[in-house]
């Protein structure tokens, strides 16, 4: 249809003529309220960037001289993160002598990339960033593919209560009386 009759079409209807795909041969165009057209848009944008949370990202710092408890701690933060579909940057910082021994922290960072293989995997081998930054990014595995997240697992285990612990052989022993 013609412009001219789409545009009358619209004005008798109330509404704005509004066009759609500018490059398509007819251009194609949509009669609607305006506002609400930009309302949509606006949830529709807002909705698609909550579905993209694979851009979030979150950051750990170690040292190459952490220790094993902490090491498994903040692991335990990286899979919680990767669970939640959040890139996690994994960041060890050299001080002091460490800059003349960045073997250790390459291991380091290799075992713990190693160790979140089964929720995560590296986007590119780990890098120096100057002299003093190791640095190595990690993206969360396809929900399918990844593990189980421990937290979640955790919760689906109810607590049982004491009586359900007795086996149901044995009676419970009668109080003696005082």
């Amino acid at each position: 249809m013609s412009l001219n009759e789409a545009l009358r079409l619209a004005q008798n209807k109330g509404l704005d003529l509004i066009e759609i795909a500018a490059n398509a041969t007819p251009p194609v165009c949509r009669i609607v309220n305006y506002g609400k057209y930009l309302y949509e848009e606006a949830k529709r944008s807002k909705e698609s960037a909550g579905r993209q949370s694979a851009s979030r990202m979150k950051e750990l710092q170690i040292s190459p001289a952490i220790d094993p408890h902490d090491l498994g701690v903040k692991l335990n933060h990286a899979i919680q993160f990767l669970c939640d579909d959040m890139k996690v940057r994994v960041k060890l910082r050299f001080r002091g002598r460490q800059k003349a021994h960045k073997e250790i922290g390459f291991d380091v960072v290799n075992k713990f990339v190693k160790d979140l293989a089964l929720y995560g995997q590296a986007d590119s081998p780990p890098k120096m960033l100057g002299d003093r930054d190791l640095n190595v990014v990690l993206s969360p595995l396809p929900r399918n593919k990844r593990g189980k997240n421990p937290r979640e697992a955790q919760s689906l285990q109810s607590p049982q209560s004491p009586q359900s612990l007795q086996s149901p052989e044995t009676p419970a022993a009668p109080m003696a009386p005082s």
